[in-house]
């Protein structure tokens, strides 16, 4: 959203239960049940108020869960990319980190770590791409690709808590 359509905490802390999980269900990927758990902790004092909220609504669910929230994002310049599905703030993101326009190499490099990664930890690789340049997120791939299970779980939730962090900061004013 641009800095004009910034709402205000106290307009969030106004809406109905279904206004705001209609204006932030999709600040997770596709999971609307982080927002509706996050609606509890109203009214909110602030933006880390109501980040913090939708940060304890994930790290409160159990396991099987958030593996399923981390299953449900997009492989980073996959065929979600290719086939114009992805999420508005997915595309947008990955536009902004140039992931729209690699070579045909990078675009390679990407599918032949995408693969690697899921065939390794059964999940997608997460990256908060915002700020990343595509060499970033390349060479974290690589790294990460020698994590244990355990490690990457957690890593990829911290992702995905970076994510939704940098989607409210980019909807509601400070």
């Amino acid at each position: 959203m641009a800095a004009a359509a910034l709402i205000s905490c106290d307009d969030v802390n106004g809406m109905s239960r279904e206004a705001f999980v209609a204006a932030f269900g999709d600040v997770a990927e596709h999971s609307p049940w982080i927002a509706e758990a996050a609606a509890e902790g109203r009214p909110f004092s602030g933006l880390e108020a109501l980040i913090e909220a939708f940060q304890c609504a994930i790290g409160e669910a159990p396991r099987d869960r958030r593996l399923a929230l981390i299953r449900v994002h997009p492989d980073l310049a996959g065929k979600a990319a290719l086939a114009g599905e992805l999420a508005e703030d997915s595309r947008r993101e990955q536009s902004g980190a140039r992931l729209d326009r690699l070579t045909s190499e990078e675009f390679a490099r990407f599918t032949r770590l995408n693969d690697a990664y899921t065939a390794r930890f059964g999940f997608p690789f997460i990256f908060a791409v915002k700020g990343a340049t595509k060499h970033q997120i390349l060479d974290a791939f690589e790294v990460r690709l020698e994590n244990g299970p355990d490690e990457e779980f957690r890593t990829a939730l911290e992702q995905v808590l970076r994510i939704v962090r940098f989607r409210l900061e980019d909807r509601v004013r400070p």
